[in-house]
């Protein structure tokens, strides 16, 4: 931490580098100082307690995740998410932790992070404060961090009993584009009803979307295809994608309802016990 202070928007943290590097190379940044954080010990904790829920520190790469039994267990969403980030050589670096500050509209963890109720724990000279990953993000590439603050870790609250959740992305071609659009979806079901749920999209808006208002249209509503398409239409009424090369506003739209009522269905299965 007092590396990168001391030289203030001069300095990067490097978790994985498989963003960073590109982006300095690429004129983006102007730094003369990158600070590695692979081999601090708390940025590499990936740890689980009945209490606390799931620490993974910002320095913890994408195949610890999708490797880890608990985690396969217990946020099956996290898994989705860590799989999908570039190929296999990238995912033996690459880290959630990074991809939440590099803070993208299209960052694949995202939008699993913001239903599961993530928590960013951020230090800096004047102490430690905790800032949740919703809030986090500020913009395309921006968010809350101060020059001399880094991201320590992420703590994602224990999963409720019969709850479930998923994350689901469209791309042209493979591993390594993009998403033309993300939806990450997380469900809590009571008595054959949606007791609560929350929806969030990538690749749709200037940061990921947190759609409170179809999360809440699903609350109270029977577990069938009909609620699920109702909140699925909100979804896609609540993203502002824009036309680019990867797909026009129409086409992403689109995709917000097919891939939300999809990532619905199987978070359902999932609260079931089904997978």
């Amino acid at each position: 931490m007092r590396l990168k202070a001391e030289r203030g928007a001069l300095a990067r943290a490097l978790a994985g580098g498989t963003d960073i590097l590109v982006q300095v190379r690429g004129g983006r940044f102007r730094i003369d100082r990158l600070v590695d954080l692979k081999k601090v010990p708390e940025m590499n904790e990936l740890s689980y307690s009945d209490a606390d829920g799931l620490t993974i520190g910002s320095a913890v790469a994408c195949h610890r995740i999708y490797e880890d039994a608990t985690v396969i267990q217990r946020y099956p969403c996290v898994v989705d998410s860590a799989n999908l980030i570039g190929s296999i050589q990238i995912q033996a670096r690459a880290s959630i932790g990074g991809n939440v500050c590099n803070s993208s509209p299209s960052g694949d963890t995202l939008p699993g992070l913001f239903v599961l109720g993530a928590t960013c724990i951020i230090a800096g000279p004047n102490g430690r404060r905790e800032v949740s990953v919703v809030d986090f993000l500020t913009g395309p590439g921006s968010n809350v961090l101060a020059d001399s603050e880094l991201l320590v870790s992420l703590r994602i609250p224990p999963p409720q009993p019969r709850s479930g959740a998923a994350f689901l992305r469209f791309i042209p071609r493979n591993e390594m584009d993009i998403a033309v659009a993300g939806a990450g979806v997380s469900v809590e079901l009571e008595n054959g009803v949606f007791k609560s749920a929350r929806i969030a999209l990538a690749s749709v808006a200037p940061t990921p979307l947190f759609v409170e208002e179809a999360g809440e249209a699903l609350v109270g509503k029977p577990v069938n295809d009909e609620s699920i398409a109702a909140a699925a239409q909100i979804a896609k009424d609540a993203a502002t994608p824009i036309t680019d090369m990867r797909g026009t506003i129409e086409f992403r739209k689109h995709l917000c309802e097919v891939l939300t009522r999809r990532a619905l269905n199987t978070a359902v299965e999932r609260a079931k016990g089904g997978q």
